[in-house]
C-alpha cells in the first residue's frame, strides 16, 4: 500500500479493497520500522490515528465521505495540535502541548484525513539540510549518509521510504521544494496567503506559506484542495475562492508557454542541465512552447532574503522568553539572567545567528541601509515576474543547484548552505506559487524540476507538473531499503 500514491489509496478506499484502520495500521508498523533509521517522525499519534480511521471507516461503510476521508497524513512540526507536543525542532518549545489545533489541521480533520503524527524539521523551519533540530538530523532514505533538504525534511523523507503517503511542509525561501527534489518527491508552495497561516508557528511572517508534499500532482491537488481557503483569524488569508484543482490536471498542454529564464541556466551544472533537457523535450512533445526570459533582479534575491527573513525572525522569536511558556533555564538569578539564559540555552547555533543579523538589520542606523533597501529589491523582483508573466503562463527551471548533500558536509559554511536555496528564494519573496517534481537523478540521488506560476494559478502549476508526470516514471521512484 506505501507504494500507491494518495489518489490510488482513496480510490482503494471508496472500492473497500482495504479499510482506513488497515491502512492506517500499516503505515503506524512502517514508522516503527524504518523510523530510527530516518528520524523522520518527532511524534506518532498512533491512538488519535486509529481512532480517526474508525471514524472514517463508519462513514466510508454508509457511503458518506470526501476525497480525502480515511486517509493517512503527517504533519509538520510546525503546525499546532491540540494537546500534542508542537516543538518547531527546538528545545524552547519541546514541552509544549499546543491549546488548539492550527486551521491547516482543522481542516484536514474536517476532511476525514487520520493525523499519524508530527515530523522532525529544521530547527523554527532555519534550515536547509534539516541537521539544525534538536531532535538530530532527518536522513535521506536514497542515501541516509545525505540530507533530505530542510527546513522540511522530515516530511519529505517520510513521504519518499513510505512511511505517510502525504504530509503537509511550509516554505520561507524553499523549504518545501528543496527537500521534495532532494527526495525525489512533488512539494508545492501556494500563493502567499492562499493557505491560512493561524496556527502555524511563524519564522518570517511575510514569506512563510505551509502546502502540501506528496508522490504526484494530482495527490498534490487533493491536499490543496482541503487546506487553501480564507481564515478571518490570518490576517494575511486572502479572500480568493478556492477552485477544483482535479478539475484542471487533465487540460491539455498544446501552446502553452514555459519561460525559461536565462539567468537560471547561465551557470548551470551540466548534469542538471541535461536532466532540464530530458524534461523541456517531453514537454514539446505534450505541445507546450518555450520562449527564453530574463528575470534582471533574481540575482539579488539570496541578499534580500537574509536581510528580510532573519529580520522577521528576530521579532517573531522575541516571543521565547522563559516567561509565557515553554523551556525555561533553571534557578534564575533575577529576570535578564532568565532571559539570557532561557534564550542561550533553548535555541540552537542555526537560530542565534539569525537573531542576531536580524537584530542588526533592525537597529537604529541600519535599517534604511538593510531592511528597508531589502524590501525595495524585493519589490524589483516581483515586477520582474509580473512583466514575465505578460509573456508566458508558467515559468521552468531547476529547484537546485545539485542532488542533496552530505550530512555534515555544509554545516561550517552557512553561506555555502544558504545558497542551495537560490533558485526557490525568488518565488517567496515575490508571494508566487511554485512546484517541485521529481525529474531525474545524479548520482543515484533525486532531483528536481521547478515550475513557477502566477499568483493565484496552482491549477495551471499542478496541470502542467500532472501532465509530465503522466509520460515519465520518476515520481513513482521508490529507495530500494524501503520499498
Amino acid at each position: 500500500m506505501h507504494t500507491k500514491t494518495l489518489a490510488e489509496l482513496a480510490a482503494g478506499l471508496k472500492a473497500r479493497d482495504f479499510s482506513s484502520r488497515e491502512l492506517v495500521q500499516h503505515f503506524l508498523d512502517r514508522i516503527d520500522r524504518h523510523n530510527g533509521t530516518l528520524n523522520a517522525f518527532v511524534t506518532v499519534c498512533r491512538d488519535r490515528a486509529l481512532a480517526a480511521a474508525e471514524k472514517a471507516d463508519a462513514r466510508l461503510a454508509k457511503g458518506e465521505g470526501g476525497a480525502l476521508t480515511g486517509l493517512p497524513v503527517a504533519q509538520k512540526d510546525i503546525f499546532c495540535t491540540r494537546d500534542i507536543k508542537t516543538s518547531c525542532g527546538s528545545r524552547m518549545l519541546d514541552n509544549f502541548p499546543a491549546p488548539y489545533d492550527a486551521t491547516v489541521v482543522a481542516k484536514l480533520d474536517a476532511a476525514g484525513t487520520a493525523l499519524l503524527g508530527k515530523l522532525n524539521m529544521d530547527e523554527f523551519a532555519m534550515g536547509s539540510s534539516n541537521e539544525t533540530s534538536y531532535y538530530g538530523p532527518v536522513k535521506n532514505p536514497w542515501n541516509t549518509g545525505c540530507v533530505p533538504g530542510g527546513s522540511s525534511g522530515g516530511s519529505a523523507a517520510a513521504v519518499a521510504a513510505g512511511l505517510t503517503p502525504a504530509a503537509t511542509g511550509t516554505d520561507t525561501g524553499g523549504s518545501i521544494r528543496q527537500p521534495a527534489a532532494f527526495c525525489g518527491i512533488t512539494g508545492l508552495k501556494p500563493t502567499y496567503g492562499r493557505v491560512s497561516r493561524w496556527g502555524m508557528i511563524a519564522f518570517a511572517s511575510s514569506l512563510d506559506q505551509g502546502g502540501p508534499m506528496a508522490r504526484s500532482a494530482e495527490d498534490c491537488a487533493l491536499l490543496l484542495g482541503a487546506m487553501a481557503g480564507f481564515d478571518r483569524r490570518d490576517s494575511t488569508s486572502v479572500d480568493e475562492p478556492v477552485p477544483d484543482y482535479r478539475a484542471a490536471l487533465e487540460n491539455s498542454l498544446e501552446g502553452v508557454k514555459i519561460g525559461l529564464p536565462v539567468e537560471f541556466f547561465a551557470d548551470l551544472d551540466s548534469r542538471m542541465a541535461a536532466v532540464l533537457d530530458a524534461a523541456m523535450a517531453e514537454y514539446r512533445r505534450l505541445g507546450a512552447v518555450f520562449e527564453e526570459i530574463s528575470l534582471p533582479n533574481i540575482g539579488l534575491s539570496v541578499p534580500a532574503y537574509y536581510v528580510i527573513a532573519p529580520s522577521e525572525c528576530s521579532s517573531n522569536l522575541a516571543r521565547y522568553d522563559g516567561v509565557r511558556y515553554g523551556y525555561r533555564c533553571e534557578n534564575p538569578k533575577d529576570l535578564e539572567d532568565l532571559y539570557m539564559r532561557t534564550r542561550g540555552e533553548g535555541f540552537g547555533a542555526e537560530v542565534k545567528r539569525r537573531i542576531l543579523i536580524g537584530t542588526y538589520a533592525l537597529s537604529a542606523g541600519y535599517y534604511d541601509a538593510y531592511y528597508l533597501k531589502a524590501q525595495k529589491i524585493r519589490r524589483l523582483i516581483a515586477e520582474d515576474f509580473k512583466r514575465a508573466f505578460r509573456q508566458v503562463d508558467v515559468i521552468l527551471g531547476p529547484t537546485t543547484p545539485t542532488p542533496a548533500f552530505g550530512i555534515g558536509e555544509k554545516t561550517g559554511d552557512p553561506l555555502s548552505m544558504y545558497l542551495s536555496d537560490i533558485y526557490t528564494i525568488a518565488v517567496n519573496l515575490a508571494g508566487l506559487p511554485g512546484i517541485s517534481i521529481p525529474a531525474g537523478f545524479i548520482d543515484g540521488k533525486p532531483v528536481g524540476l521547478q515550475l513557477i506560476g502566477g499568483y493565484f494559478a496552482e491549477a495551471r502549476l499542478l496541470n502542467v507538473a500532472h501532465r509530465f508526470q503522466q509520460v515519465t516514471e520518476w515520481h513513482r521512484k521508490i529507495p530500494e531499503e524501503f520499498a
